[in-house]
This record gives C-alpha cells, sequence and structure tokens, in this order.
C-alpha cells in the first residue's frame, strides 16, 4: 500500500502569496503634536491642535483619533490643575493672613 503525495503540477499553478494586511494610512500629525504638547505642558496648544486634528480625522482617512482624542483631555485636564492650582493659592493668600491676624488680635487682649 502506497500514499500518494499531490504535488503540484508546476510553480505557475500555484496562487502567489497574498499580504494579510493592506498599507495602513498615514499618522495625523496634528493629533501626534496634540499629544506631545499637551504632555510637555503646553494644554493650550493640545487642545487646539488636538480639535483640529479631530476635525481633520473625519474626513481625511488618516489615523490618529486617540492621540488627538487622548491629547485634547489631557490638555483640557491640566488647564484644569493651573485653575485649581491658581484657586486654591488665591484662596490661601486671603484667607492665611486673616487667620493669623485674628490669632494676633485674640493674643493681644484687643
Amino acid at each position: 500500500m502506497t500514499d500518494k503525495v499531490s504535488v503540484p503540477e508546476s510553480p505557475s499553478t500555484t496562487p502567489a502569496a497574498q499580504p494579510l494586511y493592506g498599507p495602513t494610512p498615514p499618522w495625523n500629525v496634528l493629533s501626534i503634536v496634540s499629544l506631545i504638547a499637551s504632555l510637555v505642558g503646553f494644554g493650550l496648544a493640545g487642545i487646539i491642535t488636538g480639535h483640529l486634528a479631530l476635525g481633520q480625522l473625519k474626513t481625511s482617512g488618516e489615523q490618529g483619533k486617540g492621540l488627538a482624542l487622548a491629547g485634547t483631555i489631557v490638555g483640557y485636564a491640566s488647564i484644569a490643575a493651573v485653575v485649581l492650582f491658581t484657586l486654591i493659592m488665591v484662596v490661601m493668600a486671603v484667607v492665611f493672613p486673616l487667620i493669623f491676624v485674628g490669632i494676633a488680635a485674640a493674643t493681644r487682649g484687643y
């Protein structure tokens, strides 16, 4: 009993290997700039370029929506952190002197 192995007749009859994936679309540059600007500390630039990139990505077919979204979110978070820090510093600059004036007045017997 012999087993027969099928061998293609000629190389021209076998189909050529096809690539698994097509070419990837290019990255949107503004989305990269948005994320980098937000991470470095330029929150306003990250917000602006993030919104511009999201607008371009709707029509261009490029990739980078996640980068643009992350840059926009990090930019808004950094702006919120700066505003919150500034408010805390202003409140401390107003409240602490009043507390110390009150303590000084209470110890002098006024």
